[in-house]
């Protein structure tokens, strides 16, 4: 679904942010993308999206990530933003939900549907016509992720979707990621909710490779992850 072949990115000449980074992820695969701040995590998302180019070559189902084709891959892939307050821009829930299907052309008894299909698969119908500025930050970070969901993609990226939130809510995002059946992407300093949500880990530092297994394995091997300046996730640091 998702792959990576000798990709190296740089913001400034002097200033490589990934160096020959090389990868696959399979269709229903979900794998977490961790690393200490500046490993280049974000760069790897907006690579993908197309929002800046590198060297080396990106491809989502098959399709290059190239100009000519980024309204194809945006179509396939589902980017969940850090900040729902980047990507809730409509009045209600219900008009975020209903802005992306009806720009491909989804009629909009069709796109209602959608929306009214994702809402209730996701426990979320009370709030389908709720204004987003009177939404709670948990509230808001869901919707974010059905809005997401009423595209329909074919793979979900998300970058830190449980960061800020209430004990209540980021279980509530972890099950709802949880039971996603796309090929998922999370980046994530929460490492326990990777582990909970992702079956493969992809350890970036100083811009490669410094891991790519299994969650178990990699999460587990505390010298591995603070040779790379991270931690283990916290409920292994109670044992």
């Amino acid at each position: 679904m998702i792959e990576f072949k000798n990709v190296s990115f740089a913001y400034e000449k002097d200033r490589c942010v990934l160096s020959g980074v090389s990868f696959k992820i399979e269709k229903g695969e979900s794998v977490g993308l961790i690393g200490a701040n500046g490993a280049g995590k974000s760069t790897v998302m907006k690579l993908l999206l197309g929002l800046i180019r590198g060297e080396g070559g990106i491809y989502a189902d098959g399709l290059e990530v190239k100009k000519d084709n980024l309204p194809e891959i945006r179509r396939k892939l589902g980017f969940v933003l850090q900040d729902s307050d980047n990507q809730m821009f409509m009045p209600t829930v219900c008009e975020d939900m209903m802005f992306g299907p009806l720009n491909y052309g989804l009629p909009r008894t069709e796109a209602e549907k959608r929306v009214d299909g994702v809402l209730e698969r996701l426990g979320l119908t009370e709030l389908k016509h709720r204004h987003n500025h009177r939404i709670s930050g948990g509230e808001k970070r869901m919707a974010a992720i059905a809005t997401v969901l009423a595209m329909e993609p074919e793979a979900v990226l998300m970058d830190e979707p449980t960061s800020a939130l209430d004990p209540f809510n980021r279980r509530l995002v972890i099950k709802t990621v949880k039971e996603l059946s796309q090929t998922k992407l999370i980046t994530s300093h929460d490492l326990d909710m990777i582990m909970d949500t992702c079956s493969r880990v992809i350890l970036l530092s100083g811009g490669r490779i410094a891991a790519d297994g299994p969650s178990e394995r990699i999460l587990t091997d505390r010298a591995l992850l603070e040779a790379n300046r991270m931690e283990l996730p916290l409920s292994l640091q109670k044992r």
